[in-house]
């Protein structure tokens, strides 16, 4: 079993930067790799970055590019996602997940533990 909690969120001007944490416990957390996701409301849940349990590996999503950086510390259990030059339509629920897979995807399937999310409002 694996739980993960997403912290971090809030409320920034465009522009701005935030950091968001994903914080996992249990075993099966271990090897494999976390993605994040986003849903804004009234859209579908959305691929937005992936890392290797190693960290070696990254994959983002085309706009975001630049702008977010995925990364993790496996001895804390935690995977971040820094946000910076916010754009408003960066507005949505943010959620980590783990890859069943043991490789990086964008697609959800793929991903079978899941976060409660954590809230980013930007504003123009």
């Amino acid at each position: 079993q694996v739980q993960l909690v997403e912290s971090g969120g809030g409320l920034v001007q465009a522009g701005g930067s935030l950091r968001l944490s994903c914080a996992a416990s249990g075993r099966t957390f271990s090897g494999y790799p976390t993605g994040w996701f986003r849903q804004a409301p009234g859209k579908e849940r959305e691929f937005v970055a992936a890392i290797s349990w190693s960290g070696g590996t990254t994959y983002y999503e085309d706009s975001v590019k630049g702008r977010f950086t995925i990364s993790r510390d496996n001895a804390k259990n935690t995977v971040y996602l820094q946000m910076n030059k916010l754009k408003p339509e960066d507005t949505a629920v943010y959620y980590c997940a783990r890859n069943k897979r043991g490789r990086l995807g964008a697609g959800i399937p793929d991903y079978d533990y899941w976060g409660q999310g954590t809230q980013v409002t930007v504003s123009s």
